[in-house]
């Protein structure tokens, strides 16, 4: 048990200090790049500061596979140059029961990563993207799926700096037909000016398609039902395009894994997709194994004595390993999302192939 607790400690720390490392890097690096892509006048380095701050942590939570196998070769490198290893291994304990203590802590991570790290990342990166629309000065166009139907957000030509609040029942899987909707243009500082309803709308380079459509005057009218006028067909100039609204609400990472069921049964409800969701929700679910395999393929390269050489060598090819069950993940996401493999398989696979390989592979070591 003493044992235990103590490797689990040393692998703790190495993951501590892999993650700092890369928590360093990678701040420093977002910080560059703000102050390169956005105006000095308008954002000054306190304001690239936060906004590299808020954003590395969905960059750690990506490339979290790659920190625990590069901690796990930290560790067994450690053990193998103070010879720590070597006594262990002399005492009788085989590599598998060695290994039950760092692979345990790697389960743990990969819960608390997606219990608590999930949430955090995803409301850091909302925070990060609506700063960033703030700076641009450009309204940032939304969607957002409810039980009410499905409501977006676009920036109004009629009026300057003027907003139009969209509504619908349902949608078609792409969110460019819309019908039963409700179009709400607000003026700066005035409130809602014009309401417009419409059975159905098409979105067309530059603008709304509606038809069936009835049209409040809110603003210039002390009685905007007497006003109301009634239309076959209307266009709507609108600066929405296809790739918006999917962009706008087709990322999963930025819904917490908490809310992602009800999301997705939303989505489902208002007709659209929500394959992607469903991926991202098993691959999240998938996570703790994924970690606990990056350990293994670790240890499968890296724990042997340093007397043996060859050290940087296993090194190399255990970061190999992990970064190729890392583009494993990533081109299972991609075919799960685009239906060629089952959503199941898609993300449960990956981790499942890289259990059984790195088995093999310390099967193989310790047999020999």
């Amino acid at each position: 048990m003493t044992l235990s607790l103590y490797l689990a400690r040393r692998f703790l720390r190495a993951l501590g200090l892999v993650l700092g490392a890369f928590w360093g890097l990678l701040f420093l690096i977002d910080l560059v790049e703000k102050i390169r892509a956005f105006d000095a006048a308008r954002v000054g380095l306190g304001q690239a500061a936060e906004l590299a701050a808020l954003n590395v942590p969905a960059s750690l939570y990506t490339i979290l596979p790659l920190i625990v196998v590069l901690a796990a070769v930290v560790m067994f490198i450690g053990l193998a140059r103070s010879s720590e290893l070597v006594v262990i291994r002399a005492s009788g304990r085989s590599a598998l029961r060695m290994l039950a203590a760092p692979v345990t802590v790697a389960l743990l991570v990969g819960l608390l990563a997606i219990g608590l790290g999930n949430p955090i990342v995803s409301a850091t990166s909302n925070r990060y993207e609506e700063l960033v629309s703030r700076y641009k000065q450009g309204g940032l166009a939304t969607v957002s799926i409810g039980r009410e139907g499905v409501w977006m957000r676009q920036g109004s030509d009629e009026i300057a700096g003027g907003q139009a609040v969209i509504r619908a029942a349902r949608a078609n899987l792409d969110a460019t037909e819309l019908y039963d909707v409700t179009f709400l243009i607000f003026a700066p500082d005035e409130g809602p000016v014009r309401r417009i309803d419409a059975g159905a709308a098409r979105l067309t380079p530059g603008a709304w398609q509606l038809t069936d459509v009835k049209d409040w005057p809110l603003g210039a009218s002390t009685n905007p039902e007497r006003d109301a006028t009634r239309a076959e067909s209307l266009r709507l100039e609108s600066d929405l395009t296809a790739e918006r609204i999917r962009d706008s609400f087709g990322t999963p990472s930025a819904v917490p894994i908490w809310d992602l069921p009800s999301f997705i049964s939303a989505l489902q409800k208002a007709g659209f997709s929500a394959r992607r969701h469903q991926v991202w929700l098993n691959m999240e679910l998938a996570q703790p194994l994924v970690l606990a395999a990056m350990v293994l393929i670790a240890a499968g390269f890296t724990m042997r004595p340093a007397r043996f050489g060859h050290t940087g060598v296993m090194v190399l090819l255990a970061f190999i390993a992990g970064l190729g069950v890392f583009f494993l993940r990533n081109i299972a996401q991609v075919l799960g999302d685009n239906g060629q493999i089952p959503v199941l398989l898609a993300g449960w696979a990956p981790p499942a192939i890289a259990l059984m390989l790195a088995m093999t592979l310390l099967l193989h070591l310790e047999d020999g």
